[in-house]
C-alpha cells in the first residue's frame, strides 16, 4: 500500500465514513416521530447499523491520516466544508415517504459499493466492507418493500413517493461520477470503477420502482460537488449545529 497517496486514501474512506454519519444522524431524527412504533423501533436500528458503520470508517480514517485524530474528532470538530458525503443523504427526511425513498436510493448503491469493496486490495477496508454488508442487505430489502407497499398503495401515498423519487432523483447521479480520487483508488485495486456500477444500480433500482408503479424522471440532471466538500446544500450546516453542539459547548468533555 505504500505506492498509494494516503492523502486520496484518507479522503476515498471518509467518504464512505461521511455517508454514513450523515444518514444515520438524518434517520435517527424520526426517533419518536416515525408514523407507527415498528417503523419507530425499524427506523432506530437503521440509524444505529449506520453509526456503527461510521465509527469503523472514520476510526480507519484518523489511522490512515496519522495526525493524532480519533473517529470522534473527525466525527465532531470538522467543519462542514470538511465533510465528503454525497449530497443525497443529506436532504431533509421530509414526509416518512420522502425518508423512505432516499433511503432505497443510498441503501441499492450502498450495497454495490460494499460488494465491491469486500475485494479490496486493502485489508482493513475489505474487512469493515464484509461486516458491514450483513446490515446493507437488510436495509436494501427493507427499504425497496416499503418503497413498493407505498408506490403501489393507494393515490395518496403513490402521489408522495413519485413526489419523493422527482425531487431526489437528480441526487443519484453523484454517486457515480468518479474524480481523481476515485480513479486513483480504482487503479490500486481499492475500489471498483464506480461509473460501472452505474448499470446494474439503474436496473435494480429501475425493477423496485416499477413494481411501485412509479416513474423515474427523464432529466439526466445530476447535483454534485459534496464528496468533494466543494459545494453541500444549505442542509448539512443546520444538521452540524445540532450534531455537533454538544462537542463545541464542552470541548473535549468526556464521561
Amino acid at each position: 500500500m505504500s505506492s498509494v497517496n494516503q492523502a486520496q486514501l484518507f479522503e476515498f474512506i471518509c467518504r464512505l465514513g461521511d455517508n454514513t454519519l450523515v444518514l444515520g444522524h438524518r434517520v435517527s431524527e424520526w426517533c419518536g416521530h416515525a408514523p407507527a412504533l415498528e417503523e419507530d423501533i425499524a427506523l432506530a436500528n437503521t440509524a444505529l447499523d449506520l453509526i456503527g458503520q461510521t465509527q469503523m470508517w472514520l476510526g480507519l480514517a484518523a489511522d490512515v491520516e496519522g495526525k493524532g485524530r480519533t473517529a470522534d474528532d473527525l466525527a465532531m470538530l470538522r467543519d462542514v466544508w470538511d465533510f465528503r458525503n454525497v449530497l443525497l443523504v443529506e436532504q431533509p427526511n421530509g414526509d416518512f415517504g420522502q425518508t423512505m425513498m432516499r433511503q432505497f436510493l443510498f441503501d441499492a448503491w450502498h450495497l454495490a459499493m460494499l460488494e465491491a469493496l469486500t475485494k479490496s486490495s486493502h485489508e482493513q477496508i475489505a474487512a469493515i466492507a464484509a461486516k458491514s454488508i450483513k446490515e446493507v442487505q437488510y436495509h436494501v430489502e427493507r427499504s425497496g418493500d416499503t418503497v413498493i407497499r407505498l408506490g403501489d398503495g393507494t393515490s395518496e401515498s403513490h402521489a408522495r413517493m413519485q413526489a419523493a423519487l422527482t425531487l431526489l432523483w437528480p441526487y443519484v447521479g453523484e454517486m457515480f461520477v468518479a474524480d481523481t480520487v476515485d480513479e486513483a483508488m480504482t487503479a490500486a485495486g481499492i475500489a471498483p470503477d464506480i461509473a460501472a456500477m452505474r448499470e446494474g444500480y439503474d436496473a435494480q433500482v429501475g425493477s423496485v420502482l416499477a413494481e411501485a408503479t412509479l416513474r423515474i424522471p427523464e432529466s439526466g440532471f445530476a447535483h454534485k460537488g459534496g464528496k468533494s466538500g466543494f459545494q453541500h446544500s444549505e442542509h448539512l450546516g443546520h444538521m452540524l449545529t445540532q450534531m455537533q453542539w454538544l462537542q463545541r459547548a464542552y470541548p473535549g468533555a468526556s464521561w
